[in-house]
């Protein structure tokens, strides 16, 4: 996605004009992203930031994301896809990229074209990144590796972990240039399975310590580490969903240092068409939902297909029409919704619709959707689909 000079937006090489072709959009607020950046970097100095931008700014936007991050005081980006560090370096971004799996052996040539940092966890992965950066050229290039501790997701065992690093040691052409691993329960603040981890993870760093072996920087934090396990901030944290200005956990949102940070996204659009409606008349798929009274029904050009989805419209799911909530009426389609306005309702065709979000005194925020949907806030902000324009303020 690219914003141009005259403010079009392109997606996957289709232009749209925010609000206008098809009204309906995202606004990011980049400089929510700046302060939260800042709020992340102070709470966790003298450790450093590292931005983690994956699944395309976790549906904010990869590109500006970082660079707003960076602005606010991060020093590292994270990925998961070399495809994903690659959009950042085309961006002309040159921080520090971080990928946080090991990079498919196909795909070292071009972590290393690209000057990304791979992380390791297998002796293949090793054998691949030496060939590739033998095969370019540069001295010492750096790696990072990763210990699985517990979660058991990717990651090297402990002792698998600590021969990797002293591989790499003595690769020539490589560098240690980190060590780390992953909290799998930090956002459930007082299950002590996060200190058994850091344990785990301590007795490694201790291990090649004792050989003289000394990664450049040691992390563990993510969000959840970062703002509510001190101990586990070491030399770096990395933060995802704190930096969008969300709570790590649904609990969390009234947590310090959370209310300091500002959802960075809301989701709207405008009224594409308006009638009134006879009581008893049911609505959309499956004619689930039923009009008690007469009432005014606007539809809304977002769907299942933009990331809002259908189990919104069984469990009570609400959007914001003049500054008040409203319920969506019926089944969620791939491209609409009907929302119940009210048999008074004062609701014409280009109204703003706010479906995340803050509409005079009311707010709509993703853990709420995520509470009514079961699942996460983060689900909820990376499914909002590429084909929704992403409009940037605050720059």
């Amino acid at each position: 996605m690219t914003l141009s000079e005259s403010g079009l937006v392109t997606r996957d090489g289709f232009p749209i004009e925010a609000g206008q072709l098809r009204p309906a959009w995202a606004d990011i607020d980049l400089s929510a992203i700046r302060d939260n950046a800042t709020v992340l970097a102070t709470l966790a100095a003298p450790a450093q930031l590292c931005a983690v931008v994956k699944a395309a700014g976790y549906g904010h936007g990869a590109p500006e994301v970082a660079a707003a991050a960076l602005a606010g005081g991060a020093t590292w980006l994270a990925v998961a896809l070399v495809e994903e560090g690659r959009q950042l370096r085309q961006a002309g971004l040159d921080a520090p990229i971080l990928l946080l799996s090991e990079p498919a052996p196909v795909a070292m040539a071009e972590v290393v074209a690209f000057s990304l940092t791979p992380t390791l966890y297998t002796p293949a992965g090793l054998a691949a990144l030496s060939e590739a950066v033998g095969a370019a050229g540069p001295a010492r290039y750096p790696v990072q590796v990763k210990v699985d501790t517990g979660m058991h997701r990717v990651g090297a065992a402990p002792a698998e972990a600590a021969a990797l690093a002293r591989a790499v040691e003595r690769q020539p052409l490589l560098a240690l240039d980190g060590l780390w691993t992953h909290f799998a329960v930090a956002d459930e603040i007082d299950d002590p399975f996060t200190a058994a981890q850091l344990d785990a993870f301590d007795a490694v760093v201790a291990e090649l310590a004792a050989e003289g072996i000394h990664p450049r920087v040691l992390h563990a934090a993510n969000s959840a580490g970062a703002l509510w396990h001190p101990r586990s901030r070491l030399g770096m944290v990395r933060c995802g969903i704190a930096l969008y200005g969300l709570a790590p956990a649904a609990d969390g949102a009234a947590r310090a240092p959370v209310p300091q940070l500002r959802p960075a996204l809301s989701l709207k659009a405008r009224v594409s068409h308006v009638k009134r409606v006879a009581a008893g008349e049911r609505l959309s798929y499956g004619l689930r939902y039923t009009l008690e009274h007469d009432s005014v029904v606007a539809t809304v050009p977002l769907g299942y297909a933009d990331g809002v989805t259908r189990a919104l419209s069984a469990t009570g799911g609400t959007v914001l029409v003049g500054g008040r909530r409203r319920p969506i009426a019926g089944t969620v389609t791939m491209d609409q919704l009907l929302v119940d306005c009210g048999p008074a309702a004062d609701v014409a065709v280009g109204d703003e619709i706010v479906l995340l979000g803050t509409q005079g005194g009311e707010t709509i925020g993703a853990w709420e959707w995520a509470q009514r949907t079961s699942t996460i806030a983060y689900e909820v902000v990376c499914g909002i689909s590429g084909r929704v324009p992403r409009r940037y303020g605050g720059r």
